[in-house]
């Protein structure tokens, strides 16, 4: 992996449109084996994505979505304010990751399909293409979600040599990103041709996510261009995508290699963190490893060196009071009774008393919140991804965890279906939903449900997958087509709050504590987008928002489409 990562990696902190290719080895001869082709995919599966995961990742998809308060950092306050600029930290670091993980995916399909010698099997280039595919596909989903529009291109030195050019259109983006992931899905093997290598139902697992994202951009029927919703208010989604979805969803459950991990507490332990039964796609990280191979998140997020290997920065970055509501007194009224959701609260967010025997060297005496240390004086801090010292866990350096980054599990290909098959309903009983949804809670040991609604949707996916980097992706969508109750939404969480009492070891909210929080805007419809990065607006003046912060996006040019329903389904 080293040494693929010699062959494509580019220099990605100066700038995004910085391509250049830095290897030696003559692209003529080097791919003259199965092996070549493989080694020129490993970098897109860790590298390119560094700077994404670094901060971005939870900054934006937990940050933003309030899953996290977080005061003091500002590579999260900004985003969960609702005060970022063009120079905010994190934004710029994440609008580059995503072209180099589109400009590293188009070298890999162009370099595979041109040079590829007699020596490289037809199986080989298939899978190649099919995994660089993938992996651009899920940039696309990323850029079009976060930024409403998208630069796309598939052949990098043409965008080196020209790079002012018009943005195209969100649902073009999606587009974009769908025919890859469909690609990916009908030429990818059944089987993961590796250890963390990505198969066709990781691809189909996308697909339920990006359906459900188009559902909400389209009207009727496949996309044409044509079809778009320019009725963000409508409260209906394309059926169309939602039976997609469905079937994409279904596709995984029922025939691809994964299960669900029998506890909530092994999807997160080193031993059992990485590439395990549930796992669908991660980040490759590396133990061990430093700069561009290693799992940096996690010295973000640990409070202290007794619970991580070396520089610990996240003991101001805490859960948020509302996530810490749901999971603590979640009302459930369809129930008619409140739910401690304790073992998923327990596995993601260290409160007060709560004790971690994994976290300690010494079997008699576990690692207990606020006891064996000081707690947080402002809230509960953040325990998913914080897995311990060398000492405990044997994998762990500074500034490397040596833990993967969840980048889907089954889990929410469960609550996709589920989402899907609520459609534009206000609540469903289809027994297979139910049975998928009722999966995850039974196995966080809280009551089954007879019939499901959008809000039990939300609130599931929010506890299971908190500290994940999605759940902000999860309204996103939503505000496709119920954008006012989106931002209503946003505006009514308790945003940059304090809540913790010290003298009791409780955790309440201020009574001074009023919306909508301290430094925290009034949000709009328009902060469910980004701005893009001042430094490249600057370089291509077509990014730049006119007076009313519109940008001018321009139509996509797609050709036929390689893959049909009938391929797919």
């Amino acid at each position: 992996m080293m040494l693929a990562g010699t062959l494509t990696l580019v220099s990605c902190a100066d700038d995004f449109l910085d391509q250049t290719n830095t290897y030696q080895i003559a692209q003529d001869n080097f791919f003259s084996s199965d092996e070549a082709v493989a080694q020129e995919i490993y970098p897109l599966y860790s590298y390119v994505w560094y700077m994404y995961n670094d901060k971005f990742y939870y900054g934006m998809g937990d940050g933003r979505a309030n899953n996290i308060t977080a005061q003091y950092s500002n590579y999260i306050y900004p985003y969960t304010n609702f005060t970022e600029t063009g120079v905010s930290v994190g934004l710029t670091d994440a609008w580059r990751s995503f072209y180099v993980v589109v400009a590293q995916a188009n070298n890999a399909i162009n370099n595979i399909s041109k040079f590829s010698t007699s020596g490289v099997s037809e199986t080989a280039k298939a899978q190649g293409i099919a995994e660089a595919r993938f992996m651009r596909g899920v940039a696309y989903w990323y850029i079009a979600s976060l930024w409403g529009c998208a630069i796309i291109y598939d052949n990098t030195q043409d965008m080196v040599n020209n790079y002012v050019v018009s943005p195209n259109r969100q649902t073009d983006a999606m587009e974009f990103a769908i025919r890859d992931m469909e690609y990916a899905a009908v030429n990818l093997p059944a089987s993961s041709p590796g250890t963390g290598r990505v198969n066709k139902y990781a691809a189909y697992a996308m697909l339920s996510r990006l359906y459900l994202s188009m559902a909400g951009l389209t009207t009727n029927g496949r996309y044409d261009g044509s079809n778009i919703s320019n009725a963000p208010n409508s409260g209906t989604r394309n059926t169309y995508y939602l039976d997609a979805a469905k079937k994409a969803a279904a596709k995984v459950i029922e025939n691809g290699p994964y299960k669900l991990m029998d506890n909530y507490a092994d999807l997160f332990r080193p031993a059992t963190f990485n590439n395990n039964s549930e796992s669908i796609f991660q980040l490759q990280w590396q133990a061990g490893a430093s700069n561009g191979l290693a799992q940096s998140m996690t010295r973000f997020l640990a409070w202290s060196t007794q619970v991580n290997q070396g520089n610990s920065w996240g003991g101001s970055t805490l859960c948020s009071y509302d996530l810490w509501e749901e999971f603590k007194e979640y009302a459930d009224p369809t129930l008619g009774i409140t739910i401690d959701d304790a073992i998923r609260r327990h596995n993601s967010v260290a409160s007060y008393g709560e004790s971690y025997p994994e976290l300690s060297t010494d079997p008699e005496k576990p690692y207990v919140y606020g006891e064996t240390e000081s707690a947080a004086t402002q809230g509960a801090n953040i325990k998913k991804y914080v897995v311990g010292t060398n000492a405990v866990n044997g994998i762990s350096v500074n500034n490397n965890s040596g833990v993967n980054t969840y980048m889907m599990r089954l889990a929410e290909v469960y609550l996709n279906y589920a989402e899907a098959t609520l459609g534009n309903n206000t609540s469903t009983s289809d027994a297979t939903a139910l049975t998928y949804f009722n999966a995850l809670r039974a196995r966080a040991n809280v009551p089954s449900k007879n019939s499901i609604s959008y809000e039990d949707i939300r609130h599931e996916f929010r506890v299971e997958t908190a500290f994940e980097g999605i759940y902000w992706y999860f309204l996103v969508r939503r505000g496709y087509y119920q954008q006012q109750e989106v931002v209503n939404y946003v505006n009514n969480q308790y945003r940059n709050a304090s809540y913790y009492e010290s003298s009791t070891h409780t955790y309440k909210l201020s009574e001074s504590y009023s919306l909508p929080g301290p430094s925290v805007s009034v949000a709009t419809a328009a902060n469910l987008t980004l701005p893009i990065p001042d430094t490249d607006q600057t370089k291509n003046p077509l990014l730049k928002p006119d007076a009313s912060g519109n940008i001018t996006t321009v139509n996509y040019e797609f050709g036929d489409r390689e893959v049909s329903d009938t391929d797919l389904f």
